[in-house]
């Protein structure tokens, strides 16, 4: 049977985060169906700082493995770096699918309920979510972004770790419960890790949406759909494709 390969592109290190990875991998492998086939790929260093220019870091590194994917003869790209650096510009340069983790879990979470709360692995990521829900409308949709104090390792370590995840879980426990109080009925981890660690769960009956399960689903969605004529992006706007000279200057020197 002939597959369709999907390439799912991150802002992780196989060194570093290898044991996250490990879990993605096979999580995607356990979850996919039979004629779809992922491909994780892997950004070195990884995103383990939160600036502008680490996004434009990593957005520069999507759109050059996109035009890759698609001269590979990948039928979709799935970004699984939630703050979505780069996601307008990486649909702009590729005729294949391409879908944003942030993007897609945050629109999905909204047909799961009224109020959306986001929480996110460090606080020094709030500001950038918060802009997120700025720039794909949601202000109305969204009671709060909140933070676990911890850092990038003691995600990872949790993954590897039973005293080091029980170590943590209370601290997202306690951020999800101050949503919920707030009025949130979806929580939404801002984050592969938060999503593979406590995703695919419920609080007080309000759903913890895993954005991985949603966007590999999606992907495959979206192949099915472009087989059908659909799931192209518009080409006005955001999404216009460059200028062929354009796009070969910035893959020789951007």
């Amino acid at each position: 049977m002939s597959k369709y390969k999907i390439w799912f592109q991150g802002a992780t290190d196989k060194v570093h985060m290898a044991p996250y990875i490990a879990k993605v991998e096979a999580h995607l492998k356990s979850i996919l169906e039979p004629e779809y086939e992922a491909s994780f790929h892997t950004t070195t260093p990884p995103a383990t700082t939160t600036h502008a220019i680490t996004e434009f870091r990593v957005a520069r590194n999507l759109i050059r493995n996109a035009v890759e994917a698609e001269k590979q003869g990948y039928a979709a790209m799935a970004i699984t770096h939630f703050q979505d650096a780069g996601l307008a510009e990486v649909k702009a340069v590729v005729d294949i699918p391409v879908l944003g983790l942030g993007e897609t879990t945050l629109l999905h979470a909204c047909t799961l309920g009224r109020k959306l709360g986001l929480i996110t692995i460090n606080p020094v990521f709030v500001p950038w979510h918060e802009d997120q829900v700025i720039r794909y409308g949601l202000q109305q949709r969204v009671v709060g972004v909140r933070a676990v104090e911890a850092t990038v390792k003691d995600f990872i370590d949790a993954f590897a770790d039973k005293k080091s995840y029980d170590f943590l879980y209370p601290k997202w426990e306690r951020e999800c419960r101050i949503l919920l109080d707030a009025g949130a009925d979806v929580i939404v981890p801002a984050g592969g890790l938060p999503m593979m660690l406590f995703g695919a769960s419920e609080m007080d009956g309000a759903p913890v949406v895993n954005g991985i399960t949603l966007i590999a689903k999606s992907a495959e969605m979206a192949i099915k759909l472009r087989r059908l004529g659909m799931a192209k992006v518009s080409r006005r706007s955001n999404y216009v494709r460059p200028p062929e000279k354009a796009l070969q200057e910035f893959l020789e020197q951007g």
